[in-house]
């Protein structure tokens, strides 16, 4: 276990020197496989882990060039990276012990974001010399530990085949930011005769290390859209009677997208997080673009943000002598996990010695598109849940000096385990 957990803090570090915004993974996914290459899994990549016709929030082709190139200069190979170019990153790994039991699926995102690391000298990943090498991107939320945490469950696996039963399929899986990557992987089946399914996130809440939440609650359903509106331009001086202002149509929306009333069975929300738009004083913009989110403590409430919402867009643009066009860039549904994995995480974690405590539950108030594959599951009778393995939060996630305490690397990854053994 000892070498485990410090396998963990090895690889943690490495793939936080890396980061990659979703769909880019190309250096994580390759540092990933190689690693997994050195056990008996049978693994997966490209077309033959995912479907790359449920995806949406795409990055640009220059994106993609620029991390291919990336990748390339690093040193993953052409031929690996040809399998995932492009928009097919991350791994599926598979096992079957040729025993009777369950089939337990376990899923570890992969994918960071785009923030410039903190250089300060408090910040420990650049006091010990692991900060991000790509300007621009970092792990700021710790998904870097999650990929760590589940290439040693992995390697656990392998080395204890002979003690468990059933079979064992991992995800590791894209695009989590912006609930973009799930829909993908579950459309290629991996998830269908599962009977559990685990997951989990390092964080969230500050509290001591050794706490673990057994189910977390209150995923937020959410719609991640963009809008783009196109006028008219003319000079502002001389012929403002000719132009139609997508900036002011953009304005009046960002405005009026906050007037939505709340519902009264739950829950909602709304943000505009970007407004662009205008080229110069005296021009009357023809363009402007916004990035929003809707969300819903149910997917029926997120639905009801985003109806209205595309109610205000069309019509405001409309205002303005505008046109508009809706693009979705991401979506998940609400999920609640298996009130039954509470008394399995106990029960399995009793022994447990950097388990301190278990809360039965962990408020998320926040999306994740692992509540795809949780639903799935239950939807054909398996048992699902999502843990939370806290440690104290100097920053929190997505600030550019957020860091894992890597203590917390020995909590997951043995409560992880402690779970497998206590479903075998």
């Amino acid at each position: 276990m000892d070498e485990l957990i410090k396998y963990a803090k090895e690889n943690r570090r490495l793939l936080h020197q890396v980061p990659e915004v979703g769909f880019t993974e190309y250096i994580t996914t390759y540092l990933i496989y190689e690693r997994l290459s050195q056990t008996n899994f049978n693994l997966y990549v490209g077309d033959d882990a995912l479907d790359i016709d449920r995806q949406v929030g795409l990055p640009s082709d220059d994106v993609m060039a620029n991390t291919y190139q990336r990748a390339l200069d690093y040193g993953v190979p052409c031929s690996f990276l040809e399998k995932l170019h492009p928009y097919k990153t991350g791994v599926v790994a598979t096992i079957d012990t040729n025993q009777k039991g369950p089939h337990v699926v376990l899923r570890f995102d992969i994918d960071a974001l785009p923030i410039k690391e903190s250089n300060e000298i408090e910040h420990v990943p650049f006091k010990e010399g692991f900060q991000s090498k790509h300007d621009g991107e970092m792990h700021a939320c710790g998904h870097d530990a999650h990929a760590a945490i589940g290439i040693s469950v992995a390697t656990y696996i392998d080395e204890h085949i002979d003690e468990l039963t059933g079979k064992y399929t991992i995800i590791f899986q894209n695009s989590e930011e912006g609930v973009r990557g799930a829909a993908s992987y579950a459309k290629k089946g991996w998830l269908d005769d599962a009977d559990y399914f685990l997951s989990g996130h390092v964080g969230t809440i500050s509290e001591e290390v050794g706490t673990v939440g057994a189910t977390a609650t209150n995923f937020l359903a959410s719609t991640k859209f963009n809008v783009e509106l196109f006028g008219q331009s003319s000079h502002a001086g001389s012929n403002p009677q000719d132009g139609n202002n997508a900036l002011l149509a953009a304005s009046a929306i960002a405005l009026s997208l906050n007037t939505i009333a709340p519902h009264r069975e739950g829950a909602t929300r709304l943000n505009v997080g970007i407004l662009q738009a205008g080229q110069g004083r005296n021009i009357i913009p023809d363009y402007a673009k916004l990035e929003c989110e809707s969300r819903g403590e149910t997917t029926q409430l997120n639905e009801y943000m985003f109806e209205r919402a595309k109610e205000i867009i069309e019509n405001g643009a409309k205002m303005y002598g505008c046109e508009s066009k809706i693009t979705v860039e991401g979506f998940a549904p609400s999920a609640t996990c298996s009130k039954e994995m509470i008394d399995i995480v106990k029960s399995a974690t009793v022994s447990n010695d950097a388990v301190k405590t278990i809360v039965d539950e962990v408020s998320m108030d926040a999306s994740e598109d692992a509540a795809v594959f949780i639903n799935i599951v239950q939807e054909n009778n398996g048992k699902a849940t999502y843990l939370i393995f806290p440690y104290h939060l100097k920053y929190g996630h997505h600030h550019p000096s957020f860091d894992v305490d890597e203590a917390v690397l020995e909590v997951a990854i043995t409560t992880f385990i402690n779970i497998l053994n206590e479903l075998k």
